[in-house]
């Protein structure tokens, strides 16, 4: 269940997480989800847009990773009814194929920036910005592509969720190195060893928010049969 939510604020449907935002994300905010393979960022960002799909908003998911069926198979495994959502067009599916790269930048550069325009949808989810850096030729179209994606995010007024791979070096950062730059703000994910109870902790830390006060300490998250739950007032946890 979301946190009340302040003016100006969108619920990101994590109530912890919203509680460590001081009332959710800001509207029309593009936000860098970054995190490793497990963290749990697709799952934080179909629950994202249930939340805003629950309040009868319209919703688009970009995808160049998973295929509809899986990202419905996700849903279903948390009862969010994203297949109810696009029969009745409150949620729109944009797969695009990696493979085909050109066709691929074509829909982004051109394509997309007027659906969205037209459609004026109030949540966007990008999955995932890295997949997406890789299809542009050289720095100077990756940079060209991410900005322009994010401006028209803003421009139709969405509040967006780029997902992002972090890098396996650099943990804290993208791998590409330029997401966290074009975002607004950015949620880091993450997971290590814990000897205690002899498995796997995660925990998330909100590492920027343009133009809003919010918590900075790293705040364990689980995620279950209802989606991802943030304990906003555990004591920080510490590095990870």
């Amino acid at each position: 269940m979301s946190a009340s939510i302040s003016p100006g604020r969108v619920s990101t449907g994590v109530a912890g997480l919203d509680e460590m935002l001081k009332g959710g994300f800001p509207q029309g905010h593009v936000v860098l989800v970054l995190g490793p393979p497990g963290a749990g960022k697709t799952c934080l960002g179909l629950q994202f847009l249930n939340e805003g799909l629950s309040h009868d908003e319209r919703a688009i998911y970009l995808s160049l990773e998973e295929e509809v069926a899986a990202l419905e198979a996700t849903a279903r495994q948390f009862s969010w009814p994203i297949e109810d959502a696009r029969r009745k067009n409150k949620l729109k599916m944009v797969m695009l194929d990696p493979q085909h790269a050109n066709n691929a930048m074509k829909r982004i550069m051109s394509e997309l920036p007027r659906e969205l325009e037209e459609w004026k949808p109030k949540r966007i989810v990008v999955d995932s910005v890295s997949l997406l850096s890789l299809l542009a030729e050289n720095d100077a179209e990756r940079r060209e592509v991410v900005f322009n994606l994010a401006a028209a995010c803003r421009k139709c007024g969405a509040t967006t969720i780029f997902i992002g791979e972090a890098d396996p070096i650099h943990p804290q950062a993208s791998r590409d190195g330029l997401a966290e730059y074009v975002a607004d703000g950015v949620v880091l994910l993450g997971y290590e060893e814990d000897p205690d109870r002899h498995g796997v902790r995660l925990a998330m830390r909100v590492v920027k928010m343009r133009r809003t006060s919010h918590m900075r300490s790293r705040q364990p998250y689980v995620i279950g049969p209802r989606g991802m739950d943030v304990d906003a007032k555990a004591v920080d946890l510490g590095s990870l």
